[in-house]
This record gives C-alpha cells, sequence and structure tokens, in this order.
C-alpha cells in the first residue's frame, strides 16, 4: 500500500471513531477542507508532514500516535 492510502486508510479510521465529519476534522487541525478531503480520499499524492503534524496537533496525539499503527509497517516505496 501507498503512503497516501495509509493516510487515507488511518484517517478515515479517526473520523469512525470520533464521530466527525472531514469538516469539523479540518476546523479541529486549522487546515482547510479541501486539503483534509483530498487525504481522506487517498488524492494527495505526496503528503506533506506539516500537514500531517497539523492533524495530529488538531487531534491532540503524537506523530509517533499516528504512525504507530499496523497499517504503516509495509509501506511500498514509490523510488
Amino acid at each position: 500500500m501507498k503512503i497516501n492510502e495509509s493516510i487515507s486508510v488511518k484517517l478515515n479510521d479517526i473520523i469512525r471513531k470520533k464521530d466527525i465529519s472531514v469538516n469539523k476534522l479540518a476546523n479541529m487541525c486549522c487546515l482547510t477542507q479541501s486539503t483534509v478531503d483530498s487525504l481522506v480520499n487517498g488524492k494527495s499524492k505526496n503528503p506533506k508532514l506539516l500537514t500531517i503534524v497539523r492533524i495530529c496537533d488538531g487531534l491532540n496525539i503524537t506523530l509517533k500516535e499516528f504512525f504507530d499503527d499496523e497499517i504503516f509497517k509495509n509501506i511500498d516505496r514509490e523510488d
């Protein structure tokens, strides 16, 4: 699985578990809805780390907590 797909799966899982919308997540993270939407839908091919940091800040979690998931264990490297 590619990194953008893994991030999409993780964000969808967070949205489902916290029972929030993409718009609510965007507001919590001080990001535009279109930015979060493109991450959630896997359209963002090369997500910036700063964007993930802002999402983690908005969710009150660390980067380690975000990436500490089986989904990130076998990322396809797109060299």
